[in-house]
């Protein structure tokens, strides 16, 4: 499902709330013209009223009135309103005007009264106003009433009304052209990040370059960055792990094929067992080192946040990987045990790795122990960490050296001892993955060699 344009998503989000409020706006000014246009009538009305009630006197004992021209003049307009009136006493003599018009008058009114009526099928405003009038003591009430037509009043009102309303549609469309505009211009730097990317070489890992990038859009430029490094950081492992397996496959591939070049022009079948041993154990070495290398590769992925973890039973694992290593520490005449100081120590991570983990430690120290020495593995839970530890007996490492014992294939040993120089590389890795610590330091009496790994401890998984 393809998801809809940043312009018209933004336009939507200003448009909705724009419209609604010309509406609003509109709908108060439309209110505020007619108020405007029926005071402007009313006033008009009511001064007419007052005009022809000011002309009703008594003559000969009656009430008479005389129409002012200037009372029905006033209501003069392009619109060419009719205009009707009626003056009746307070006994429903008829002094002037319609006898039909349309609305009953309240002789008790004591201020101007306004209505709207339909006189002719056609809309009347209509006033009615009530005034008293005296003869030698004689107290009489008049009612004077006049309407007119609404055409006026409508063309009033379109005139005070329609231009505002112009004008909040024009603002309207205004505003709208000027956010199509306005996004256009301001998204041309990100236009400019995608075509840069766009045409970048598919090897290409340079940062990009925000230039002129608005600042709430320079995050996402700063995230690619990141990203960018990171898979900088990726490739630069891949190329040296690629370099330090073609280099340290190399020696054992080529001593293989001499041996074997020498094992086909040998001409004394006695020496071709010591041949084949030779050849057998340069294999070991190359399998062993293949391993090693694979493990290695293994242990940087896990730097990745991608790969997988789960909480795993350390205690048990260490006991296994000592039951897989005892035919080595037998050979070797060598005491190998272990120490756990609790029943369980969960860390989270992989299964795998940390067995390679412990294989490597172990295994390290069984090689470099001599006969009839003592290897010891402790595994204990300290609140939120998990401490293991592989104390030897045999001859360490110089204090000098250790910081260079991690190194990729750096090897502290003696010529006949065999070893990649990958074992605590490899362990290294893995401690780091798991955002732990690794230390090395000596027993008691400042003798032998006793690796610490420190991990963050986790919860044990439920039994559901």
């Amino acid at each position: 499902m393809t998801s809809p344009s940043l312009r018209l998503r933004l336009l939507l989000w200003l448009l909705i709330p724009l419209t609604v409020y010309v509406g609003i706006s509109t709908s108060y000014t439309h209110d505020s013209a007619v108020a405007s246009a029926d005071l402007i009538q009313d006033r008009a009305l009511v001064a007419s009223a007052r005009m022809i009630a000011g002309q009703v006197t008594w003559e000969d004992g009656a009430p008479v009135v005389n129409i002012p021209p200037a009372a029905l003049e006033m209501f003069a307009s392009p619109s060419r309103d009719e205009v009707y009136y009626q003056v009746l006493m307070d006994d429903n003599t008829l002094l002037a005007g319609r006898p039909d018009f349309p609305v009953d008058v309240d002789f008790s009114l004591i201020a101007p009264a306004y209505a709207t009526t339909s006189f002719n099928n056609q809309p009347l405003r209509v006033v009615s106003y009530v005034r008293a009038l005296y003869d030698n003591g004689t107290l009489r009430m008049v009612a004077v009433s006049v309407g007119q037509t609404m055409r006026g009043h409508e063309q009033l009102l379109d005139e005070l009304w329609r231009p505002a309303l112009h004008r909040q549609i024009i603002m309207l469309l205004l505003a709208i052209a000027l956010v199509v505009v306005g996004l256009t211009m301001e998204l041309r730097p990100l236009l400019r990040v995608k075509d840069e990317l766009a045409t970048r070489e598919p090897t290409s890992l340079t940062p990009l370059r925000a230039g002129e990038l608005q600042r709430e859009l320079r995050p996402i430029v700063e995230a690619i960055n990141q990203y960018i490094q990171r898979l900088n950081t990726q490739v630069a492992v891949q190329k040296r792990f690629v370099a330090d397996a073609a280099h340290q496959l190399r020696t054992p591939l080529t001593l293989i094929d001499s041996q074997i070049q020498f094992a086909r022009q040998l001409n004394d079948p006695e020496r071709l067992p010591q041949v084949l041993q030779a050849l057998q154990d340069s294999s070991r070495s190359m399998t062993d080192l293949t391993n090693k290398l694979l493990q290695l590769s293994q242990a940087e992925a896990s730097n990745s946040t991608a790969f997988p973890r789960h909480p795993v039973e350390l205690v048990a694992l260490a006991a296994t990987v000592l039951e897989e290593l005892v035919s080595l520490a037998q050979r070797k005449q060598i005491d190998l045990g272990m120490e756990a100081a609790a029943d369980e120590a969960w860390a989270m991570g992989s299964q795998s790795l940390y067995s390679g983990m412990l294989m490597n430690l172990i295994d390290n120290a069984l090689r470099y122990t001599p006969e009839h020495g003592k290897v010891t593995a402790t595994v204990a839970a300290e609140q939120d960490r998990v401490i293991i530890a592989v104390a030897d007996n045999g001859p360490g490492i110089p204090a000098e050296v250790r910081e260079r014992v991690f190194e990729r294939f750096y090897r502290n040993a003696a010529p006949h001892q065999h070893g990649a120089g990958l074992g605590l590389a490899i362990v290294k890795e893995i401690v780091q993955a798991a955002h732990g610590s690794i230390s090395l330091g000596t027993d008691a009496q400042g003798k032998g060699l006793t690796v610490t790994v420190v991990l963050p401890a986790c919860t044990a998984p439920s039994a559901n």
